[in-house]
């Protein structure tokens, strides 16, 4: 993956679950943002098979730089749960790295 800088638009963020999505009812990609603020993406789910989630960012969305925390959320239609574990990922700021 290329580098990530604050106020890009043109981003997909897709995590593994590793796990079946087959029955999901709600996919969300959750998140801190370097200044502690917490907030989810609503998930589309790419491959039930393989259990991917997406999200297509768009402007405002990557609003800041440093390093952000990215974590799978999933709900079942039968009311279980299941949670990813935590991306790491660094958002330069425009023209540095």
């Amino acid at each position: 993956m290329g580098r990530i800088f604050e106020g890009q638009s043109s981003l997909r963020i897709t995590l593994n679950t590793f796990c079946d999505l087959e029955g999901f009812m709600s996919a969300k990609i959750s998140f801190v943002k370097p200044n502690g603020k917490k907030g989810d993406f609503k998930g589309f789910v790419g491959d039930i098979e393989k259990g991917l989630i997406s999200y297509e960012c768009v402007d405002g969305d990557i609003d800041i730089s440093g390093w952000w925390a990215f974590w799978a959320s999933v709900t079942f239609e039968d009311g279980r749960t299941a949670i990813g574990q935590t991306a790491k990922v660094y958002v330069w700021k425009e023209g540095s790295g």
